[in-house]
């Protein structure tokens, strides 16, 4: 078991930003990116160089709450929507749209947009976020839609949560292992065509795969070198110590690469024997790239904070919005 899952909710960027489909125009994506400033509480933190989403569930969930009365909760909550978490549109066909909505928006107050390309056939090996595409080229067909629509916009992709660690702990079939680490290789390389964006290959958490040089030969084999990285601790609890001590290890292995952690969860570390949902968690360090850490680029919140992680501990879908679960994580942090 991966002990790892993913969002699979579909972004509400789209409707955030007031955007249909095909609908982007420079003046739409100016208006909608200064009404979702001015909603926030508090500036960009300089620490980071990110776009924050005026549309998330957490910022929704604000609006709703104060109508309720609920003006403490919804003060709580302003530590999930006033930073910024990755989009994951995993669940479309066509990711391009709500990949340019939030790539102009980004491009219009000058930040870095943060995806999460997830959807490698035979995903999650039938687990909470089972899925992906059909086939082979129905993924290259969807990277490509991805890629294009970043455009020359600063974005961060991270690639593929679980996708090279379920092949090391073989959970994905090995009849599925060579085509999946050439379909990554083919990605790496269809992603680096836009002029403005950074891949970070996902490598999974250190309480996965412990020994981390059993990750060496199949990331070389998915491309790792032509990466900015890889990232670690996606969706899961593991605290950035432990998890920075595995991504140096990791990056010697690779003649230096460096990575990314998912610190969106990680405030109390995990729950023994707990993966999915464990209840009593923190928000972890913001998302900066001010990490005292040669190798590490920075620490990114990759799980959207409040979305579950599947039907456990009395959760939604993966994916979904559980906003008792994300005023615990707010509530549980400090600052």
């Amino acid at each position: 078991m991966s002990r790892l899952t993913h969002t699979l909710a579909v972004p509400v960027v789209l409707a955030a930003l007031g955007l249909a489909a095909g609908c982007t125009s420079a003046s739409d994506v100016d208006e909608a990116s200064v009404a979702g400033a001015a909603s926030r509480q508090t500036g960009p933190d300089p620490a980071s160089p990110f776009w924050v989403d005026p549309g998330s569930s957490a910022a929704q969930q604000i609006e709703l709450w104060r109508r309720e009365g609920r003006t403490r909760d919804a003060a709580l909550l302003r530590k999930i929507a006033d930073r910024p978490a990755a989009l994951w549109p995993a669940g479309e066909v066509d990711p391009g749209p709500t990949v340019r909505a939030a790539s102009a928006s980004a491009t219009a107050e000058n930040r870095t947009a943060l995806f999460v390309a997830y959807n490698i056939p035979h995903r999650d090996c039938g687990q909470h976020s089972a899925g992906g595409a059909a086939d082979a080229d129905t993924y290259r067909a969807w990277i490509g839609k991805f890629a294009e629509a970043l455009g020359d916009a600063k974005a961060l992709v991270v690639l593929e949560p679980d996708a090279v660690a379920h092949v090391v702990d073989g959970c994905t079939p090995g009849e599925y292992h060579a085509e999946r680490e050439q379909l990554l290789g083919e990605a790496i390389d269809r992603l680096k065509q836009q002029p403005h964006t950074k891949v970070y290959l996902d490598a999974g958490n250190p309480s996965w795969i412990r020994q981390p040089g059993k990750l060496v030969e199949p990331l070389k084999r998915a491309g790792v070198a032509k990466a900015d990285g890889f990232s670690l601790n996606v969706s899961n609890f593991q605290t950035d110590a432990v998890t920075k001590k595995y991504g140096r290890d990791l990056s010697k292995a690779l003649d230096g690469k460096h990575f990314v952690i998912d610190s969106s969860r990680n405030g109390n570390g995990p729950l023994p024997g707990v993966w999915c949902n464990p209840p009593g968690r923190a928000l972890g360090t913001p998302p900066t790239t001010d990490t005292g850490e040669a190798a590490l680029d920075a620490y990114l919140w990759i799980k959207r904070p409040g979305e579950s992680d599947g039907t456990c501990e009395g959760g939604p879908d993966a994916g979904q919005w559980w906003p008792e679960y994300a005023l615990a994580l707010a509530g549980n942090s400090a600052g």
